[in-house]
């Protein structure tokens, strides 16, 4: 097996290569003036298994391209079979029509990944369980969940509820509190304005009063959902909160807001490289790379 990288996470891309006992192989990419890249393959994988890690996060564009050229060299250099390994699918909000005349920009993704000569992809905790039936080519969609409930399960004994901060996640709350034994959990019911992407929210199922609340959701993007769901919480009682999400997308002007919200900690996962520049004190990530590498054995 020859193990690739991208250059979106070769942080995460490295661990994986530790837990799986194997060094990352070599590419050359190089980017010309204009920025456009040419990328080449510098080890032999003839008949070889092939893996590529390659989250497509901030910005997806680049990295989608980057991951199609990689996977394209490999198909030519004789490699057997192609693994993508993309913690974290970029477009994977736009997998249907929300108003006439858009696009949907998954499917075109998908039909590129299919098209370019992936073998299976691996993924994690995709914004909707329909995702994978788009895809004609083997999915393994794995999940952060249980590296949660390991660090739920390490927390201090008090009474404790699990929150969707939108009905869409309930399912996700659902099953990380099976996973806790049937923790109670609730929702809010999240309202957001198509055209300005303004959150709010004032309604919620569940009793927070005297409990600590744990916000639970896929992905954390400009932090107006998380900022929007504490707010509400503490107003209805919680005397704690924690936020748990697998992929801290975190665009420009995310850490300002993030850092406001009133909440112990916020866990993410290394899904998706964070720099330095937009770290915070409240901030931990737990790494995947070991259920990643597990995935590939």
């Amino acid at each position: 097996m020859k193990l690739f990288s991208g250059r979106s996470n070769k942080p995460l891309t490295k661990k994986i290569a530790a837990s799986l006992r194997i060094k990352v192989s070599s590419l050359e990419i190089f980017v010309f003036p204009d920025r456009e890249k040419r990328v080449r393959v510098l080890d032999k994988v003839v008949n070889e298994d092939t893996v590529i890690v390659q989250p497509t996060s901030t910005p997806g564009d680049k990295n989608y391209m980057e991951l199609f050229f990689i996977t394209d060299a490999l198909r030519r250099s004789g490699a057997k079979s192609i693994i993508a390994v993309i913690p974290y699918l970029g477009y994977q909000r736009q997998d249907h029509l929300f108003r006439d005349g858009e696009a949907v920009s998954l499917e075109v993704i998908v039909e590129t990944l299919q098209a370019v000569g992936i073998s299976k992809i691996i993924s994690f905790d995709m914004h909707s369980v329909k995702i994978p039936s788009l895809f004609k080519i083997p999915i393994i969609h794995l999940s952060a969940l249980p590296l949660f409930a390991k660090k739920i399960k390490e927390m201090p004994k008090k009474e404790t509820i699990l929150i969707a901060p939108d009905k869409g996640g309930l399912r996700r709350v659902k099953i990380l509190s099976e996973l806790l034994g049937g923790m109670p959990f609730g929702s809010i019911e999240k309202n957001r304005n198509l055209a300005t992407g303004k959150v709010s929210a004032k309604k919620m199922e569940g009793d927070v009063k005297g409990k600590r609340a744990i916000i639970v959701d896929d992905m954390i993007s400009t932090g107006g959902t998380i900022s929007t769901a504490a707010n509400l919480l503490l107003e209805k009682g919680a005397t704690e909160i924690y936020v748990f999400a697998t992929h801290p997308v975190f665009p420009n002007g995310a850490k300002e807001t993030l850092e406001k919200v009133k909440a112990k900690k916020i866990f993410v996962t290394d899904s998706i490289l964070v720099p330095e520049d937009k770290k915070f004190e409240s901030l931990e990530i737990i790494s995947i790379a070991d259920l990643i590498a597990e995935a590939i054995r």
